[in-house]
C-alpha cells in the first residue's frame, strides 16, 4: 500500500505558534489585536455555555469576551 488517498493523514502545526495563531479565519484587525486564553471547564459548564450563546444568538467566545470586557474594564477606558 504505497499510494494515500489523504485521509486520515495527521496534519501538524506549524513551527511558529505565533503566526499559526494570527493565521485564523478572524478579520484581520481583530486577529492583530487578540491574544489566545485557555480554560478549563467542566463538562456541565461547557454545555450551559453553549446553550445560552445559541439562545442569545452569538458564540460562546463573543458572550465572554463581552462578560470579560464589563467584569475587567480597562483602567484607562480603552475597549480594544
Amino acid at each position: 500500500m504505497t499510494a494515500s488517498d489523504g485521509k486520515g493523514a495527521f496534519v501538524g502545526r506549524p513551527g511558529d505558534a505565533d503566526r499559526w495563531i494570527k493565521s485564523s479565519d478572524r478579520p484581520r484587525s481583530e486577529a492583530a489585536n487578540s491574544a489566545r486564553l485557555t480554560i478549563d471547564v467542566t463538562p456541565a459548564m461547557r454545555r450551559r455555555l453553549k446553550l445560552v450563546a445559541v439562545q442569545r444568538g452569538e458564540t460562546v467566545a463573543d458572550m465572554l469576551r463581552a462578560l470579560l470586557a464589563r467584569e475587567f474594564p480597562d483602567p484607562e477606558g480603552d475597549q480594544t
